[in-house]
């Protein structure tokens, strides 16, 4: 185990995941720096959602390794996931709780005070323009408010590492714009390593790094930039499509 002060925020090391004869996740390897937004990027099937799922602790990969902040996931799995914030692809959110309702509720699983809470509740809200709605129901708010309650559930116990599971599925245009900018701007502040996965090409431009995944193996880990250079493309869809689709 790598010493804290010293590790990655998240590391991989040739992770493996099978189902049957399906390898899910084909021996992937990356890792991410405190602060840096990786996204992960692979059309549907690639294995995106199996990894979120090992990343998650729901399920353990038949091989290598996952540590999060130096924390081994399969040796020592509760400090692991104590520094670990999850967005969900599918809302998680219990819709006839308030929104401050919501967040408590997720600060009393962390066992963390009320007093402690309330302070970090309303400073995220504030942040996430939802303060004048702390007190309404999360079934009155839009998709795209529902999402940044989300990310302040996700935030509260102030994770090293937040997952972003295609955290815009479903919503407009102008809040999948608004989410991706939030999450640029508030890694930086809270020196947070974000992993963004989708299949949607505009949302990687800004990533420190982009991987691209496709039947569960790692086919580029490389800047945006580089991507598209390396593939003779004009577009990061360009590069991704010739990559990805048919041979």
């Amino acid at each position: 185990m790598t010493s804290e002060r010293d590790a990655p925020a998240l590391l991989l090391d040739n992770v493996v995941k099978t189902y049957g004869s399906i390898r899910a996740v084909d021996g992937v390897s990356f890792s991410a720096a405190p602060g840096a937004f990786v996204a992960l990027l692979g059309p549907n099937g690639a294995g995106k959602t199996t990894l979120f799922q090992l990343l998650a602790g729901l399920f353990v990969p038949d091989s290598g390794r996952i540590e999060i902040m130096g924390q081994d996931m399969r040796r020592n799995p509760v400090p692991a996931l104590a520094k670990l914030g999850i967005v969900f692809q599918q809302p998680t959110l219990d819709l006839e709780l308030t929104v401050t309702g919501n967040l408590l509720f997720h600060a009393g699983l962390h066992g963390m005070p009320r007093s402690v809470a309330m302070r970090r509740i309303e400073a995220d809200l504030a942040r996430l323009g939802l303060a004048k709605r702390a007190h309404d129901r999360t079934a009155q708010l839009s998709g795209g408010n529902r999402r940044r309650v989300e990310l302040a559930r996700a935030l509260l116990h102030e994770p090293r590492v937040l997952l972003m599971d295609e955290p815009t599925v479903g919503l407009d245009p102008a809040s999948r714009s608004d989410l991706l900018k939030l999450i640029l701007s508030m890694r930086t502040e809270r020196s947070v390593a974000v992993l963004w996965a989708t299949h949607l090409c505009n949302e990687v431009s800004g990533a420190d790094r982009v991987i691209v995944l496709h039947h569960g193996k790692v086919l580029a880990d490389t800047t945006p930039a580089k991507l598209v250079a390396d593939a003779g493309a004009h577009t990061i869809e360009e590069a991704f499509l010739a990559m990805t689709g048919p041979q």
